[in-house]
């Protein structure tokens, strides 16, 4: 069977091979088999939650009864952000945690995201044992009678998850008015409640879920709306959260969109003047925009560079120590306050140094310059190594060259989507563009053979 865990678990078309509900029963029974051996416990607590998808209560339902029959007991959370359920997780001492979410992708597709006891990301090593153990016959324990599983709803989760996120920043917002558009997805309710809790005037958008509209139009990856409403209400700044809840993307009160790369450059050099940056560094991927770090260099912060995946940033940040780290695409990571990304707390987190320096997010944003980037993406079947396609390789080479070190390339394939993804930084927009349109080509032309 090919590899099921990518880079944030296992992602695919709801009902269809490989996420039938089958799988999701299975993997339930092997992930109670795995978290017994790697905890040496008799018993096993798990924490279940999902984000507004049509096809959540199918894979919970699948899901829940695999947990059961191997006698773990099941906290169910209901809807609510990935962050919320890593934070419960380890708030009820659950061995693990299980997120039923495809994040920022289309309605139809879906995932099954694990979470340590801590909260974190599942260990690598971890879902190789599930893979091995599902590639077999299923010896997951078989409980029966009395030592079957126990299954609770938990109804407290949402007031506890908004509890938290204004214990971490009692902000006084009396005044501010903000936008929030809520991707129809699972901060659909929590999100507009720690902001007006916080006294802010709350313009809440993408607020009606009915299955089918998560992330359509709408949310991190299509901030437009938000863009329009915050102009016409005149608003102070605007938030607006992907499917999951675990990614941020800011508008400004100009309406200028500020994303991840923003948010790095302004906590980090905010932190690092307060001497609340640990090692004076910043984590980020290779896919950070090279203002990124020059914002970081000129104000004497090291910015370490991964893989693109936050789980690989969150390695590399627990490897030294760092306590900021986070993608362009807007997932955040404050260690200090929350085991994982978490779009809401990474918005309370730049209004904290709004109020702390009495700034605009608009005047803030200036510490960054952003130089041109073009991202394409293309729909690819197969995902041969990179280097095997002479063609492209090629292209690339003569387009370095052509660059001479004043700018990057970047081609590499998604880890959650059948997509080759090709980035291009440089001094002139209309030049990368080009650049990038002729990449894409070329990987259309070696991936159409």
């Amino acid at each position: 069977m090919s590899r099921l865990f990518g880079t944030d678990g296992i992602r695919g078309v709801a009902n269809e091979p490989p996420l039938m509900p089958d799988l999701a029963y299975r993997v339930g029974r092997e992930l109670v088999a795995t978290l017994a051996e790697q905890h040496d416990s008799e018993r096993v607590r798990v924490v279940i939650g999902r984000d507004t998808r049509r096809s959540g209560p199918l894979l919970e339902a699948a899901m829940v009864a695999g947990l059961l029959s191997a006698g773990a007991d099941c906290f169910a959370v209901g809807v609510l952000p990935t962050p919320g359920i890593a934070l419960l997780t380890r708030a009820l001492e659950a061995q693990g945690g299980i997120v039923l979410s495809a994040s920022h992708n289309p309605f139809a597709d879906n995932g099954i995201k694990l979470f340590s006891s801590e909260g974190t990301k599942f260990p690598d090593a971890w879902e190789a044992q599930i893979e091995s153990r599902l590639a077999g016959d299923d010896t997951a324990p078989r409980a029966h009678g009395a030592a079957l599983g126990r299954f609770t709803t938990y109804e407290r989760s949402e007031k506890y998850y908004v509890d938290f996120l204004t214990r971490c920043f009692p902000l006084d917002l009396a005044g501010l008015t903000l936008v929030l558009d809520c991707a129809h997805g699972a901060t659909y309710r929590v999100a507009p409640s720690v902001f007006r809790r916080l006294g802010a005037r709350v313009i809440a958008l993408c607020t009606r879920p009915d299955g089918t509209n998560i992330n359509a139009g709408c949310g991190a990856l299509h901030p437009e709306g938000l863009q329009r409403r915050l102009g016409a209400a005149g608003a102070d700044v605007g938030f607006a959260f992907d499917g999951d809840g675990d990614r941020l993307i800011s508008v400004d009160h100009l309406g200028e969109i500020r994303d991840g790369d923003y948010a790095l450059a302004i906590a980090g050099r905010h932190m690092a003047g307060r001497g609340r940056l640990k090692g004076n560094t910043v984590i980020t991927t290779v896919m950070a925009n090279l203002g990124l770090d020059e914002s970081l260099a000129a104000a004497g912060i090291r910015a370490v560079k991964t893989q693109v995946g936050d789980r690989y940033v969150h390695e590399e940040m627990l490897r030294l120590g760092a306590n900021l780290g986070g993608e362009q695409s807007g997932h955040l990571l404050f260690p200090d306050h929350a085991p994982t990304g978490d779009g809401i707390l990474s918005a309370l987190a730049l209004l904290a140094v709004m109020r702390e320096t009495g700034e605009t997010l608009a005047s803030l944003a200036t510490c960054m310059r952003k130089f041109p980037q073009v991202l394409v993406n293309v729909a690819v079947s197969r995902k041969p190594p990179i280097e095997t396609l002479p063609g492209l390789t090629a292209r690339l080479e003569a387009f370095e060259r052509e660059m001479n070190g004043a700018g990057r390339i970047l081609v590499r394939y998604s880890g959650t989507e059948p997509l080759a993804r090709v980035m291009i930084e440089g001094a002139d927009a209309r030049r990368i563009r080009v650049m990038a349109d002729e990449l894409a080509a070329a990987i259309r032309s070696e991936l159409e053979r």
